[in-house]
């Protein structure tokens, strides 16, 4: 494998770098010392809209881009607005990787999902099974766009001669993440929820109208009367057991959605971003085709191209939910809903191809959850701080 010559003048363009991903991305190349990362705001740059992302790469002329930008949520996201996820990613990811073909871009990482993968698939999860079964219906639009860039990228590769790569990450959480109990995946929401309760067990009410103060629930603040903000902690599954006239510590209940039993692969958005960057570094299209000839691939042509970036590790929502607890102190009760939606049972991540390229995970779940939930309570701070 050749390592890329990437220099550190280069003009890098992070698309999405106000994201989970694009963030982590963008904090690691500066830290490499990478001193000509371009970004752009949604204001300042529709990627949705044809004209605008095509206007941006003709004046910048971006040597290396990264495709983080995406419309993203949790189940109910997923779920609620169809539409909008089918539309707006598949309008972002076609914009900047037909622009960057047009444009002559050296190197494209485009970051796409594991949830491609189909629904019921053999553990863990190769680049070979991609359509090989029906896909989770709830986060279907959203998969089927990725699947779309995927094969984008893969076409525009075999016809035109780009060196556009494709990544698919697990379940991601870290500084940055999306924490609206509407929209949130997993442990975003898992982190706020214990937190409330935590705060709604001790009676710190200043601890819960700051949250809310930062972080509004369906436009509920930390200004409003406490039947209503426990009204609405109640909608989304933070309840208390006891009346509220009762002694402070009384019991609290944290709602989960599902069995508990489904089990998923998280990984620190910081480790995605270094995969990302070290993959931009070291590895061409030239390359994957390579490891590819070397597997049992009986798919005819070149196809599944992709490299799935993870842990290799997974762990049950119960008991993530378990870690989570003791992680931030909440001493109450959990509850697991199986009359809501939970997705996949199982998707595992086979990351062959990655440790094959040279480059592993280095923070483990456990560690993770720690520095997670301390930057949320450091978050808090300072956007109450700032208002």
């Amino acid at each position: 494998m050749t390592r890329t010559k990437l220099k550190k003048d280069a003009k890098i363009f992070v698309a999405g770098h106000r994201g989970l991903v694009g963030s982590a991305i963008y904090r690691n190349l500066t830290e490499k010392g990478y001193t000509n990362v371009i970004t752009r705001t949604r204001e300042e740059l529709d990627l949705v809209r044809c004209d605008e992302v095509a206007e941006f790469f003709l004046e910048e002329q971006p040597e290396y881009v990264f495709v983080a930008a995406a419309k993203v949520g949790g189940i109910k996201a997923n779920d609620d607005y169809r539409a909008d996820f089918i539309y707006q990613n598949l309008m972002i990811q076609t914009n900047l990787i037909h622009n960057s073909y047009q444009f002559g871009v050296k190197k494209l990482i485009f970051l796409g999902s594991t949830c491609i993968y189909p629904k019921v698939s053999p553990q863990p999860i190769r680049e070979e099974y991609l359509m090989e079964g029906p896909l989770e219906y709830t986060n279907e639009p959203y998969a089927v766009a990725k699947i779309a860039g995927l094969k984008m990228c893969e076409s525009y590769n075999l016809q035109y001669g780009t060196n556009f790569i494709t990544v698919m990450p697990p379940s991601l959480y870290g500084p940055g993440d999306n924490f609206n109990l509407e929209t949130s995946h997993v442990l975003p929401a898992l982190i706020r929820k214990m937190h409330l309760g935590k705060a709604l067990e001790e009676n710190n009410w200043r601890a819960i109208r700051n949250d809310l103060k930062t972080r509004p629930i369906e436009g509920v603040t930390g200004d409003q009367e406490k039947g209503e903000i426990l009204a609405v902690l109640k909608n989304y599954g933070v309840m208390k057991e006891i009346p509220e006239s009762q002694p402070a510590t009384g019991r609290v209940c944290i709602e989960i959605w599902g069995t508990g039993r489904p089990l998923r692969e998280f990984m620190w958005s910081g480790d995605l971003a270094d995969a990302c960057v070290y993959l931009m570094e070291t590895c061409n299209f030239s390359d994957i085709l390579e490891i590819r000839k070397k597997e049992t691939d009986t798919a005819p042509g070149i196809t599944n191209t992709q490299i799935n970036i993870g842990t290799g590790k997974e762990v049950s929502i119960a008991d993530l939910a378990w870690m989570v607890k003791e992680h931030v102190g909440f001493g109450g009760s959990l509850v697991f809903n199986p009359n809501l939606p939970e997705g996949t049972i199982r998707k595992l991540s086979d990351i062959t191809r990655l440790t094959s390229l040279g480059w592993r995970h280095k923070v483990e779940l456990e560690e993770g959850i720690g520095k997670f939930y301390a930057w949320y309570l450091k978050s808090v701070e300072e956007l109450v701080d700032s208002v």
